[in-house]
């Protein structure tokens, strides 16, 4: 988590979203700020990861709808800006007919930035590992064994090349483990090969 860079740009609201990676979310709601707690910061983060890799329209709009619903709560809205690949939180207020001037803004102290790409910053390995563990025994509790040596061999490449959670993983991680690690270091059998791509896609049903 970062506190928000400065730049010299105009950030506009989009009212139709051609993807995520160039949408504002401007907000609806007219409660007081507040400042984001923790656990809201990582739920806005969880939901912009699965609207980055859903790919269908319906569930962009969900997910997208439902972080925004979270941050109405504290007077919040979101975009992602692209040039980094970073998710950035920030006050309504600082929206004036969906457009948001950063530079014109004295305190930017209330916004916070969320890297979405490369190695997670201050994060550490054995908690990755640990959260990463929960989720695989909840693979192969709900859907076998296969599914879930497929998830340990993504988590062994996440912790090890990303040092993330297999649930923090990009639309572009995910394609990088299937298309270039997985045959070559994750020896798999023909089933687990078989289902491998949809044993990634049962991450977006964890809350992780």
């Amino acid at each position: 988590m970062r506190r928000l860079t400065m730049d010299n740009h105009e950030h506009k609201s989009e009212t139709k979203q051609k993807d995520d990676v160039e949408t504002v979310d401007e907000g609806m709601s007219d409660g007081a700020e507040k400042s984001l707690p923790q656990s809201v910061i990582d739920e806005a983060e969880r939901l912009t990861r699965l609207c980055v890799n859903a790919t269908v329209d319906a569930e962009i709009t969900v997910y997208r709808d439902q972080r925004q619903s979270l941050l109405d709560e504290y007077g919040y809205t979101a975009r992602i800006r692209d040039a980094d690949d970073t998710l950035v939180l920030y006050p309504q207020s600082w929206l004036t007919d969906g457009i948001a001037q950063f530079n014109q803004i004295d305190d930017t102290n209330r916004a916070v930035e969320v890297s979405l790409s490369g190695p997670a910053v201050e994060a550490d390995w054995e908690d990755v590992e640990t959260t990463n563990k929960t989720i695989i025994d909840t693979i192969r509790q709900e859907h076998g064994e296969a599914h879930a040596k497929n998830i340990r061999a993504f988590a062994d490449f996440m912790g090890n090349y990303y040092l993330k959670t297999v649930t923090e993983a990009t639309k572009d991680e995910r394609k990088e483990f299937i298309n270039e690690y997985y045959t070559r270091n994750a020896w798999p059998s023909e089933q687990e090969e078989a289902i491998v791509s949809k044993s990634i896609k049962l991450l977006d049903t964890i809350e992780g």
